[in-house]
């Protein structure tokens, strides 16, 4: 949408299709089978996404004695709150995750403009977009540099140097450049087998349902009667039911009732689990995940399996395209820390405050941070404590050789008076 002013750069350049190893042409669309009306699917994908969002994206530094730093560039001015006019942080990190897991790929640019001063040519980075093609395609120049050409619904195509876009791949297994199978689309054959089984044991349920709560037996008329006697006899047959308190239904010799006995099958408790949690396992989610009833090691196990590769590769993607090789070999990178431990339960935020704390790992505004509490107001916050008393990391030392010092003169002094 807001890429024309910027991408659409034309250059006297003879590009051709890339050559895949597998003979195929990189041509590849963005849409596949749609398994994204089932709620149970779109529930597991938005588990995800909405715990990706929270993720705090930072550029750091990591110099050669392995001390990082958080520099003031103009990546974590984006990363801070708004990687874009039009998004915040959150809003950002959800839509990459929707699209990688609609299509498998997912597409970001990266917006920058080349400053020049006495450091030499560097990059001032200004947006984040992701992007929504509906094909791409790869193509290479004369010196086999790949481009990828990107088509968009509105009409609009666009070609990029393949190392200035961003992308992300979910399943990337036989396909040589997009993830998902080897058209580059979602490969979601087995799953569509799940969802239509669970569809039709869905409307199944509503049907016997709703034939359960409809008629329910057939009123016998002996005599001949044309449609008008017809429908007073049934108007009179329905005003003795609703008037009938007893349970008792009276009537007169030219009519009986016959009832029917519905009795509508549906599928068992075990059978209807069995088939969610086909879904569910598709996508590493459970029912506790979704419903927010998880205890402390199910969300660990939901994160090592599901959240965990996706922010590995959101931090090496990220890192490769944004700084380059010389940047990358002094420390540079991007990673994207969790926000603290919020999901703990309180006894383990306090274990982890006695171990963490203990050691010297957290200051005291971090701990009071895990407990839910704001920073202290006097800005002393910053303090390290350990359990060496409680003392300052930075005297810590010292206090450890004063005490040595005082027992080994103690020890010495008794040996001289023996």
């Amino acid at each position: 949408m807001l890429l024309s002013s910027f991408v659409n750069r034309k250059e006297n350049r003879q590009l051709i299709y890339a050559k895949m190893l597998d003979g195929s042409f990189p041509v590849f669309s963005q849409f596949g089978n749609n398994i994204y009306a089932s709620d149970i699917v779109q529930n597991c994908i938005d588990c995800i996404a909405t715990e990706i969002s929270k993720l705090q994206p930072r550029h750091i530094r990591t110099d050669s004695n392995g001390i990082q730093t958080t520099p003031k560039s103009s990546l974590n001015r984006l990363f801070r709150f708004s990687p874009n006019p039009i998004m915040t942080t959150k809003d950002f990190l959800e839509k990459v995750i929707w699209q990688l897991y609609f299509n498998y790929n997912a597409f970001i640019y990266p917006m920058y403009d080349t400053v020049t001063d006495q450091r030499g040519t560097t990059r001032d980075y200004t947006a984040f977009y992701p992007l929504n093609p509906t094909r791409v395609e790869f193509l290479q120049d004369e010196s086999n540099a790949l481009f990828i050409k990107m088509y968009f619904s509105g009409g609009n195509d666009f070609t990029l140097p393949y190392d200035s876009v961003i992308h992300l791949r979910k399943k990337y297994s036989v396909n040589d450049i997009m993830g998902g199978g080897a058209n580059g689309q979602p490969d979601n054959g087995p799953l569509l087998k799940v969802l239509q089984i669970n569809d039709t044991i869905t409307d199944g349920l509503g049907k016997a349902i709703k034939s359960s709560l409809s008629i329910r037996g057939v009123l016998k008329i002996a005599t001949m009667m044309d449609d008008e006697k017809q429908k007073a006899e049934r108007t009179r047959f329905e005003a003795a039911i609703n008037s009938s308190e007893s349970g008792i239904l009276p009537m007169d010799l030219k009519g009986e009732y016959v009832p029917l006995n519905i009795d509508p099958k549906v599928v068992d408790k075990d059978t209807m689990e069995f088939v969610q949690n086909k879904i569910l396992n598709w996508y590493g989610v459970s029912l506790k995940i979704i419903s927010g009833t998880f205890n402390d090691e199910e969300y660990q196990a939901f994160y090592e399996k599901v959240l965990e590769p996706i922010i590995v590769s959101l931090g090496q993607a990220f890192s490769k395209t944004m700084f380059s090789k010389r940047e990358l070999e002094v420390g540079n990178e991007i990673v994207f820390y969790q926000r603290d431990m919020m999901y703990l339960s309180t006894p383990n935020k306090l274990k982890l405050l006695e171990v963490a704390g203990a050691q010297g790992l957290l200051t005291d505004d971090q701990k009071l941070a895990i407990l839910g509490y704001s920073p202290l107001a006097d800005g002393t916050g910053s303090r390290r404590t350990i359990s060496l008393n409680y003392i300052s990391v930075d005297i810590a030392d010292v206090y450890q050789l004063k005490k040595a010092g005082s027992k080994d003169n103690t020890q010495g002094g008794g040996n001289t008076g023996a």
